[in-house]
């Protein structure tokens, strides 16, 4: 068990989604940056989906009753283990009794702390991710609270740590950025319908980022779009990524817990290569889109997730002990 100390402003237990259920209007959700969660599960030994902690802003404060290992990724958030800091990205052995606090972030948004053998938490609709919408999955379908206690699966063996050649802070922070974040974009299927002042100006100014935003969606603050001319819709499908205006002209940004249908114009889809760039922006950072076509958002994405790839067999071999 781990026992929750401080929950930190919202974490809550995510793993890699909720699938086969969006006929029923329920989100895939899980991780927002599937990056940091994907590499922090490949540290610490895991399969690959096992369920983590999503931490937002602010980190919780835990303490082990078990030896694990533990792997924080994700944004910069300062870290201590036992009052010693913490390195991220980089796998650490921890004793009962050991306490890990992770602080307040200093750029990003969002960390993820996994824990040899996952946290073991009953699976809800094939996924352990909470959607707080619904209550669904995680800790009874709600963030973490102070008195919390998290049970985690089978751990396994530390001994590895220490042949570990090196973390990946340098190589997979680098999307993180500042306070401008660029993310590449393809035209929605109602942009043609949007002026084309609105159109030039949405990939030429940029959108910060709202108080009114979290895990359902981004409400972004700019210049306002307008159609050419005002339309009643019916709902269509959209995804995490999409860009849909409302009537205020101020664009939305879909994320990981949005709805599955939606009656706004659809200006842009974020490519999936930039949604962990996307997912790390915070309340007062600025959204800049930048047009790609579609072919080659695909191919950028698909060079993307063989890098992981790469990333995580590299790993997987220091744990199985391979040179």
């Amino acid at each position: 068990m781990i026992d929750v100390i401080e929950a930190g402003l919202f974490t809550t237990v995510q793993d890699g989604g909720r699938f086969g259920y969006r006929h029923a209007g329920v989100p895939a959700g899980g991780a927002m940056d599937a990056w940091a969660y994907r590499l922090a599960n490949a540290l610490v030994g895991n399969n690959g989906d096992e369920a983590v902690l999503e931490a937002t802003m602010a980190g919780p404060t835990l303490r082990f009753r078990v030896e694990a290992v533990v792997a924080v990724c994700g944004g910069d958030f300062p870290c201590t283990l036992n009052g010693r800091p913490f390195a991220l990205w980089k796998p650490m052995a921890v004793e009962p009794g050991d306490v890990l606090e992770v602080g307040v972030c200093r750029t990003g948004f969002r960390a993820y702390i996994a824990v040899s053998g996952g946290i073991d938490v009953p699976p809800v609709m094939g996924s352990r991710s909470t959607y707080v919408p619904a209550q669904l999955g995680g800790l009874s379908g709600r963030p973490l609270q102070r008195g919390d206690a998290l049970p985690v699966g089978v751990t396994h063996g530390r001994r590895v740590i220490g042949r570990m050649r090196w973390g990946l802070a340098s190589a997979a922070r680098r999307y993180i950025g500042g306070k401008t974040k660029t993310v590449r974009a393809v035209p929605g299927p109602e942009y043609g319908e949007f002026t084309p002042a609105s159109r030039r100006q949405f990939f030429a100014a940029r959108y910060e980022v709202t108080t009114q935003s979290d895990r359902i969606g981004y409400r972004l603050s700019g210049r306002a779009l307008a159609l050419v001319r005002e339309r009643e819709m019916v709902s269509e499908a959209v995804v995490f990524g999409t860009v849909q205006v409302p009537a205020s002209g101020q664009p939305i940004v879909l994320m990981a817990d949005s709805q599955t249908t939606g009656g706004y114009p659809r200006i842009a889809q974020v490519a999936s290569v930039d949604l962990p760039i996307l997912a790390q922006a915070r309340p007062g950072d600025f959204i800049q889109f930048q047009p790609i076509e579609p072919e080659e958002a695909m191919w950028l994405y698909r060079e993307q997730q063989q890098r992981l790839a790469r990333w995580i067999a590299a790993i997987r071999r220091q744990w199985e002990g391979e040179q």
